[in-house]
């Protein structure tokens, strides 16, 4: 652990990372980090956590320091505004992902955030709501109204825009995965709606799409 690197130095050790490969291929995907993430990780490491260090690396700016302040952060530590502001100003799509998983789900604000975003007219920030809402259905489902999800996908995931789309669709995978009641209906909704169908997938890989994804998950469940 290094507990004295500053933000400036942190930032040079990332620049030092950067790729243009890397980057070319990131930018594909809407994304604009040019570090290999495997890299990202063993710096993290070598820092070790630093809520303060996060902080300014956050506030500074640029995908690859985000990420890097996610590792590095106690996601305990964060206010609930504080993180509500950070998600907004995400950007990306893998900074915005690792923010929910990383540092959002295990926070304790996030149920109270989890009901701000749902219904959040911005897509991008709705989608981290269906994000932390698919967490809930697969580990504490209780007090969920699964019925009423599967209402609202079947009602709005066909025309959501894609962030949100993807983060409808796998909460519907999980209530057909995790609730034997409902997969009939949850295949249903996936067979109608053909969300994801023709998505390619390299071989080996399960299909996004639900009813793929719904019986491929049940099959491996029961060896």
């Amino acid at each position: 652990m290094n507990a004295q690197i500053t933000a400036d130095e942190a930032r040079a050790r990332l620049d030092a990372l950067a790729d243009p490969k890397i980057l070319a291929v990131n930018e594909r995907h809407g994304d604009d980090h040019a570090v290999n993430l495997t890299k990202l990780r063993a710096l993290a490491k070598d820092i070790g956590a630093d809520q303060e260090l996060a902080r300014e690396l956050w506030a500074g700016g640029g995908s690859a320091a985000r990420l890097l302040a996610i590792l590095i952060c106690k996601p305990r530590e964060f206010g609930r505004d504080e993180l509500d502001a950070m998600l907004r100003e995400a950007g990306t799509p893998k900074v915005h992902d690792w923010l929910v998983s990383y540092v959002v789900k295990k926070s304790k604000h996030a149920e109270e955030l989890r009901l701000a975003w749902f219904a959040d007219p911005d897509p991008v920030v709705a989608s981290a709501g269906w994000a932390l809402t698919t967490e809930r259905i697969a580990k504490k489902p209780d007090g969920l109204d699964l019925d009423g999800l599967l209402d609202t996908i079947e009602a709005e995931m066909r025309d959501a825009p894609e962030r949100l789309q993807w983060a409808q669709n796998h909460a519907l995978a999980e209530i057909g995965i995790r609730n034997p009641g409902l997969r009939d209906r949850a295949v249903a909704i996936g067979e109608k709606l053909q969300v994801l169908a023709d998505y390619p997938t390299p071989p080996g890989c399960t299909s996004p799409f639900a009813p793929t994804w719904i019986a491929e998950m049940v099959r491996r469940q029961a060896e």
